[in-house]
């Protein structure tokens, strides 16, 4: 009877599955194992290259090591066979297998058992071949895990769907996604080194939370067996770093993932990195300036400079003093007639009538403003700007501004079309607090899924005296984006995907 492998019978898979399947069932019948519990390595191919650069073409080293890799080109020829390892840095090394060295058995092996995508060890001596290749000279070999699936190839190559699903697979193949995943550990710590300047302290808070806030965002909710109770995945830190602030942690931050129960496209996704900061006496425009820096010397970390090189060869200048947009200036120059704070809702909503903008009743006169200037500014704020002055209606953490009513000491971030980080000037008064977050309530009451909750003992924390901070939000994968030019799916590692159709 054929044993069965996921929901298809050996016999149903394709040709090459079977072979290698087959070829395991050898190895274990010759007392060979598939899958060792180690293998010989005495050095990298990092090590390897590194040490040997200088060797002449043609020439022995005298030195005996043992490296490992996977197989990503063989070819067999009579009595030399050829294959190149790679590991995961992506360094390659040639290893050469001669009759003369291994003997009949060990290259008839070499030939019949080991296929293209195999993890094997080699040990023999590094010499450089007649055309200059540095080379191990094989005395030896030990598998080290059998490949059971081939790779792509240039016949079969992976497409953006199966890169994202399959990113193990992407990595072995692509070296544009061993560069993606290498360039994100840089950029945290160039984020970190940044704080580190400034003396903010790096926090941990909860994942999973009574109730959600911190953010206009629906929530996934779950449940704890434990407690007996309805939870909800974290949407943002922020309340949880302002208590950290009344209790003495002037500055500090989080690097930590954040879940939202929305849409997802080129630039969301329901589980993100997120960088959260508050500094106590700083505000809005001292986190402009903060922000500004840590993105900055985040390029200058990966590229040495200011101008980032995006993966299509596209060149973005992230340097000088970033320009400033008001809010309501923008909108009253793409609507041709002046937007206040003050501007009634019939005239916003004549706006984005006439601008083809579909109203739903439920906007709020500052979500009405918010739709219409993303209407007219969508995906056309390229070089960075800041958006300064949002309506204060819709920002309810927020200080009001200090000398124009109605709108918040709020900006947001647009770098190549996307929002990429929001910065403010927080608001600490307990009382006014408390008042915004009925109304969050009140919203939430009324169908409002991205509404805050009253959260009592965040107000309880506020009135023990909050200082005077300034404070940011940003997106750690959008961050990437900005650098790279990749869409969202292509910097985080594992992206969420729905499940694959058999």
């Amino acid at each position: 009877m054929a044993r069965l492998i996921g929901t298809m019978s050996e016999n149903d898979l394709p040709e090459q599955l079977r072979i290698r399947r087959e070829k395991r069932e050898s190895l274990l019948s010759r007392g060979i194992a598939p899958y060792p519990v180690s293998v010989n390595r005495t050095a990298s191919l990092k090590e390897i290259r590194e040490r040997f650069k200088d060797l002449a073409t043609d020439s022995p080293s005298g030195v005996i090591e043992s490296v490992a890799g996977r197989i990503i080109f063989k070819r067999d020829t009579g009595k030399l066979c050829f294959a190149t390892l790679r590991e995961g840095d992506g360094t390659e090394l040639q290893a050469m297998f001669s009759l003369d060295k291994v003997g009949e058995a060990v290259l008839e092996s070499w030939k019949s058992d080991i296929d293209l995508g195999d993890i094997v060890s080699v040990t023999g001596e590094v010499i450089t071949s007649k055309r200059g290749e540095l080379s191990i000279l094989a005395n030896s070999y030990q598998i080290a895990s059998k490949a059971l699936r081939p790779l792509p190839n240039e016949h079969n190559p992976l497409n953006e769907e199966t890169r994202v699903r399959q990113r193990y697979v992407d990595l072995i193949v692509r070296p544009e996604a061993r560069v993606n995943a290498r360039i994100r550990p840089k950029v945290l710590k160039s984020v970190r080194d940044t704080f580190d300047k400034y003396d903010f302290i790096e926090v941990e808070t909860p994942m999973l939370q009574v109730m959600h806030g911190g953010a206009a965002a629906r929530p996934f909710k779950t449940f704890s067996n434990a407690y007996d109770m309805d939870l909800y995945l974290r949407i943002a830190p922020e309340l949880f770093l302002k208590r950290c602030v009344v209790g003495g942690i002037e500055k500090v931050f989080e690097i930590n993932r954040n879940f939202r129960n929305e849409g997802a496209d080129s630039s969301h996704s329901p589980e993100f990195a997120m960088l959260e900061m508050y500094w106590a006496y700083g505000d809005w425009q001292n986190m402009k300036s903060l922000t500004q820096e840590i993105i900055q010397n985040a390029a200058l970390a990966i590229f040495g400079s200011h101008k980032v090189e995006h993966h299509d060869g596209r060149i973005s200048d992230l340097g000088g003093n970033w320009r400033e947009l008001d809010f309501y200036t923008a909108i009253s120059e793409s609507a041709g007639l002046t937007v206040t704070p003050a501007t009634s809702r019939e005239e916003l909503v004549k706006i984005a009538e006439k601008a083809g903008l579909k109203v739903d009743p439920a906007w709020i006169n500052g979500k009405l403003a918010e739709e219409i200037f993303e209407h007219f500014y969508s995906g056309k704020l390229n070089t960075p700007t800041f958006v300064m002055g949002f309506p204060v209606d819709t920002s309810p953490l927020v200080r009001e501004h200090r000398s124009v009513k109605g709108i918040a000491e709020k900006w947001d971030l647009y770098i190549d079309g996307f929002e990429l980080a929001t910065g403010y000037s927080e608001l600490i008064d307990p009382v006014i607090q408390r008042d915004r977050l009925i109304e969050q309530a009140k919203l939430g009451a009324k169908g409002d899924p991205e509404a805050m909750q009253v959260d009592e003992d965040f107000l309880r924390a506020m009135e023990h005296g909050m200082p005077p901070m300034g404070g940011v939000g940003m997106g750690i994968d959008r961050l990437l984006m900005a650098l790279t030019g990749l869409g969202i799916r292509e910097t985080i590692l594992f992206p969420l995907v729905k499940p694959e159709e058999n």
